[in-house]
């Protein structure tokens, strides 16, 4: 499972796009997206940078979680 921060999130449409854009890069089995963290959790895999890049396109931020 890779987790990334996701930065930006503000609603629960925020949530849906980016789980949306998550499942769709190859690799990726499951995502869950939970707003109030601002955190993503991603089964699968899909390179982390692929991720990010999924997140950054719908116009938000995300790094990998620490």
């Amino acid at each position: 499972m890779t987790r990334l921060d996701v930065q930006g999130m503000t609603c629960g449409h925020c949530s849906a796009a980016v789980k949306r854009a998550l499942e769709a890069v190859p690799g990726v089995t499951n995502a869950t997206v939970d707003l109030s963290a601002g955190s993503a959790a991603v089964d699968g895999d899909a390179p982390v940078d692929a991720l990010v890049k999924a997140i950054v396109d719908e116009g938000y931020t995300a790094t990998p979680a620490s």
